[in-house]
């Protein structure tokens, strides 16, 4: 096997950094294709936190390749400060960091379009991170956008900072232009020696049978197309991502693993059939820390739903599952599974693709038993208490995918292999 994906196949916060870290220990090229910095990937290796945006999380490895592509958004005064903080923890990304002159740029325009605008469906909020991901891709879309090959050069990038401000019928002085024209194109310097086009270099590392490591963001749910729309975020966040993303045909992906919490979460508004508004949610929460690590809001948290999880298993095509924060179900006496939904008294036979009719749903549910035991310190699947195997080969018998990956805490060693 040469190439391998890990994506989020939920509302996103499943952990997928964890699980890169955790295989990319082999990795030669590790691959971020979509999203921006409103993705929080975090990573906790011998008790030290580190938080990820925009860079691939391969980077903690010294011999690994990080790859950025064209089908992320990035904000590059942001992009340079989080390489600035790794820098000061002793990362160092010589030869090492590779982004795509196509990627969309994030202005301070997008994000005080962000900021000031009420992104809704009806009366609910959609919930954005308010860091201008959103209309970055928006002004992509409409092709007044601008990439990031295009702060190379000052009189074009002028010409498109005054179309972009035009479009969006925003007054700006002939000054303000030129000092913006100036700061992208000083960025640019910074950050020319990071340039390339990355398609051609993974073709490349394909052929000469590099490991690659592909590393989703968001989650499946959150896709624009087939996620909880208009709940969602603005990219392509399933498997059909990484090619549209950076560049290379679906057959170099070898294998697609998807990775699921023993739990559910969700950030901002939308359906969400398993949601907890009780004390039970409550201590998921603070168990689990479920705080968003890009916006710092807390999570709704809920069951594990299956019917969502089969749904999201068969659009990516998933080969294997990873499930995450089993531990964090530690302490609760009885756990459920979310195994169908129930509308106007009919069982649904799909899930529900309107949010008004999804955010009606009644859930039907497999109750089993829990445990009390601490499992952090297991590495064996075996040495699990057996209510925890059973619950974990229910999942496994609902996704009809095998289960290879099981987090029992958030550092990289609290990791169990069953394959």
């Amino acid at each position: 096997m040469s190439t391998l994906a890990v994506l989020g196949c939920m509302w996103g916060d499943e952990a997928k950094a964890k699980i890169v870290d955790f295989l990319g220990d082999n990795a030669d090229v590790v691959v971020r294709f979509q999203g921006g910095s409103n993705a929080g990937h975090t990573i906790c290796v011998d008790d030290k936190k580190y938080v990820f945006h925009s860079v691939p999380s391969g980077i903690l490895y010294p011999g690994t390749k990080c790859v950025i592509g064209a089908g992320v958004v990035i904000e590059p005064f942001d992009l340079m400060a989080e390489i600035a903080e790794l820098e000061a923890h002793n990362i160092s990304f010589t030869g090492r960091l590779y982004i795509d002159e196509r990627a969309g740029v994030v202005l301070p325009l997008h994000k005080d379009l962000d900021a000031g605008s009420e992104i809704s469906s009806g009366a609910h909020k959609i919930g954005t991170t308010k860091r201008g991901i959103g209309p970055a891709y928006s002004d992509m879309v409409a092709r007044v956008g601008i990439r990031l090959g295009d702060l190379q050069y000052p009189e074009w990038l002028r010409s498109r900072l005054q179309n972009i401000y035009s479009y969006h019928k925003i007054e700006r002085s002939d000054a303000d232009i030129e000092n913006e024209t100036s700061r992208l194109h000083e960025i640019w310097k910074q950050m020319q020696g990071y340039i390339c086009q990355v398609d051609n270099l993974l073709r490349k590392w394909y052929l000469d049978d590099q490991y690659i490591l592909f590393e989703g963001a968001q989650g499946t749910l959150l896709d624009v197309s087939y996620g909880t729309y208009p709940f969602v975020t603005s990219s392509h966040t399933m498997a059909g991502g990484i090619s549209t993303g950076c560049g290379v045909p679906m057959r170099y992906v070898d294998k697609i693993i998807g990775v699921y919490k023993a739990y559910c979460t969700r950030v901002g508004d939308g359906p969400f059939p398993t949601e907890l508004n009780d004390a039970i949610g409550d201590k998921i929460r603070v168990q689990g820390n479920e705080f968003g690590s890009t916006t710092g809001r807390p999570r709704r948290c809920g069951w594990f739903d299956a019917v969502a999880a089969q749904y999201t298993a068969r659009l990516n095509g998933i080969d294997a599952a990873a499930v995450t924060l089993l531990d964090v179900l530690s302490g609760l006496e009885e756990i459920k599974i979310c195994t169908g939904y129930w509308h106007n008294g009919v069982k649904l036979r799909e899930i529900p693709t309107n949010p008004l009719i999804m955010g009606e749903v009644v859930p039907e549910y497999l109750s089993m038993k829990g445990w009390d035991k601490d499992i952090t310190e297991i590495r064996s699947i075996n040495k699990l208490p057996r209510a925890a195997q059973d619950y974990l080969e229910a999942i496994q018998d609902m996704l009809e995918i095998p289960i290879e990956i099981v987090s029992v805490g958030k550092n990289r060693n609290q990791t169990i292999v069953i394959k």
